[in-house]
């Protein structure tokens, strides 16, 4: 799940959590909203942190030196 996967779980579960007030029998949509916003915040802390470790720090090049008694062809 990427990142827009995260956020769409949190703001579903936001929509479910505090602007609907629908009923249905046998599941509380409150609760059903905070777990999918606890999985999405939970869900953006993890890509964010193996997004962190993916970063690659490249070494400065060492200068290249051309060697004077090398002949170039053109």
């Amino acid at each position: 799940m990427g990142l827009g996967g995260c956020i769409i779980l949190i703001a579903v579960g936001a929509i479910l959590t505090f602007a609907t007030d629908w009923e249905v029998q046998g599941a509380n949509l409150d609760v059903i909203g905070l777990i999918l916003m606890a999985v999405g915040i939970i869900g953006v802390a993890t890509f964010t942190s193996i997004a962190r470790r993916r970063r690659v720090v490249v070494p400065p090049s060492t200068p290249v030196v051309e060697d004077p008694n090398r002949r170039t062809y053109e």
